[in-house]
Order: structure tokens, then C-alpha cells, then sequence
């Protein structure tokens, strides 16, 4: 069956925790400078708070509250309670980073649109992938590693941001042969339903007031269950079971791509590192990416 092929979003990565600078001892704090202005004396100035670029900069360690380190991993959230609003708020800053993660994004999707229309609608390619199945679990093996090692390893993702291509290019492959074995129909509307779908999540996610970012528990332990429910459809064979699994994957999938979304914009509760703009890339893509397949397994199912 072509949803037990599903491929699963990684699961979210626990907020991190950074530190303010300190103030040195003995030092004192007075008003900035007027412009022209000059300064007597030698009296010792606190250093201003860090910038995020700063707070944020790739290192082999970073700083926990509790005064202990870790080695630097999965990438980093932070509580936008603990920054003043001139950091990572600025603007030019958000801008910037939004603007970078939606063109990976535009880039990726574009290569899986590009290979889903191929494995569609070329008669002989759909042929070939179909009968050398063995494919598919070679792309699925190089999809596992690298969306490994790219969400674990901070300074790795960092240095090389090509590795997404690597993923992108199996995942793709993956997808596009998962629709190969759906009729043409039943691929075309799963495309338009899922661009529709993620065109209103990110709109609203943009507008809405509501903290999706606050629900990251709940969507935890939701897909621990969706998980489980997809172990019992291996077993199970049941036409109703697999729309109904398929339902509550893409209903899941919609709210992390609502979350992920937040934590992009970085005006919630929590936010992603202005550095982390290939995992935020990598989040969004693998939401749209298991919304589109559980669609396409709902409408597949839904015409048998």
C-alpha cells in the first residue's frame, strides 16, 4: 500500500535556553552619550545585552541556565520573553530570514512538483518505478540519514546547507513514486486540495492572535498516537480505518505546519534562531510534503 510509505515529519525539537551577558562586578550602568558629546573619567560600563546573531552564533557549546553546557545539536528555540524587543524583532532582521526560508522552500517544492508530474503523467517512468519497488526503500534509507543529520547536527546543518538538496532529491523521488500508483485524478486533486490547505494555514498563522506555538506538547503526544495508529493499519486492513488514519495524519500535519509557521515569524511565544533558516525550511517542506500524501491517501482510498 502506498501509506505505509509515509514518510514522518521530524518530531519538534524542545526549546533551548540562552543567557543574558552578565555585568561585570563593579561595574556601573548610566545613559547613553549625547551625539557630539565626550566622555571624562574611567568609570566601567556594563556590555550591552547580546545580540540574537550573537546569542545565536554557531559554537561547539552553549550555555544552559543552569549554568551547565551541551554540545551543540538540534537547533535552537528561544522564549522571546528573555530578549528585548529591538533583537531578534528588528524588522530588517525577521525579513531577511523569512524571506531566505521561503525560497529554500519555493526551491524544494518546486523539484517535488517537478518529479511528481514526471512519475504522473510519463507513462514509461511510472512504469519503471513501479516495478523496481527496491527504489523506493534506497530513497527512503538516504531521506532517513540526512533528515538525521541534519536535524541533529547544529554546526554540520550550518556549514552545509547543500545536504538539503540531498534530501530534497530522495524525498522527492519517494513522493513522486507514492503517486505513481494513484491515478492521475486522484494526484491532481491532492495537489490543488494541499495548496490550498497550506496557503490558508500560513495566512492565518501570519493574522491569527492564538499562540499555536504554545501547543507543541499536545502535538507531541498527538503524533506519538497517530504513530501507534499506523502500527494497528498494518495489521488491520480496513478501507475506513486507512481514511480515518489518513484524516487525523493530515489534520496533525496541519498544525505543525501552523506552529512551524510561528515559529518562523518569531512574534509567539517561542521562535527559531535567525541562523536555523534550513531547518525552518525543513520543517515547512516536510509538513506540506505528509499533508499532500495523506490527502492523496484520502481521495485514493475514498475512490476504491
Amino acid at each position: 500500500m502506498a501509506s505505509q510509505g509515509i514518510p514522518r515529519a521530524p518530531a519538534p525539537i524542545p526549546k533551548g535556553a540562552t543567557l543574558r551577558t552578565p555585568i561585570p562586578q563593579g561595574a556601573t550602568l548610566r545613559a547613553p552619550t549625547p551625539k557630539g558629546a565626550t566622555l571624562r573619567g574611567h568609570i566601567r560600563r556594563a556590555p550591552f545585552p547580546p545580540t540574537p546573531m550573537d546569542n545565536h552564533r554557531p559554537s561547539r557549546h552553549r550555555t544552559l541556565a543552569h549554568g551547565t553546557y551541551h554540545e551543540e545539536g538540534p537547533p535552537s528555540y528561544y522564549d522571546n520573553q528573555d530578549f528585548p524587543a529591538t533583537n531578534w524583532d528588528d524588522k530588517s532582521i525577521r525579513q531577511a530570514f523569512i524571506r531566505k526560508v521561503f525560497l529554500v522552500l519555493t526551491l524544494q517544492l518546486s523539484v517535488t512538483l517537478s518529479t511528481v508530474a514526471v512519475f504522473t503523467f510519463v507513462g514509461k517512468v511510472k512504469g519503471f518505478v513501479r516495478e523496481n519497488v527496491w527504489t523506493y526503500y534506497v530513497s527512503y534509507a538516504v531521506f532517513f540519514i540526512s533528515l538525521i543529520v541534519l536535524s541533529c547536527c547544529g554546526d554540520f546543518r550550518r556549514k552545509h546547507p547543500w545536504n538539503l538538496s540531498i534530501l530534497t532529491v530522495s524525498l522527492s523521488y519517494m513522493v513522486g513514486m507514492i503517486a505513481s500508483f494513484y491515478d492521475t485524478e486522484a494526484v491532481i486533486m491532492a495537489v490543488g486540495i494541499t495548496t490550498t490547505v497550506c496557503f490558508t494555514v500560513v495566512i492565518f498563522s501570519m493574522q491569527t492572535r492564538y499562540d499555536f506555538t504554545s501547543c507543541m506538547g499536545v502535538l507531541l503526544v498527538s503524533m506519538v498516537v497517530l504513530i501507534i495508529f499506523a502500527i494497528l493499519c498494518i495489521f488491520i486492513r480496513n478501507r475506513i480505518l486507512e481514511i480515518v488514519y489518513a484524516s487525523l495524519g493530515a489534520l496533525l500535519f496541519t498544525c505543525f505546519l501552523a506552529v512551524d509557521t510561528q515559529l518562523l515569524l518569531g512574534n509567539k511565544q517561542l521562535s527559531l534562531s535567525p541562523e536555523e533558516y534550513v531547518f525552518a525550511a525543513l520543517n515547512l517542506y516536510t509538513d506540506i510534503i505528509n499533508i499532500f500524501l495523506y490527502i492523496l491517501t484520502i481521495i485514493g482510498r475514498a475512490k476504491e
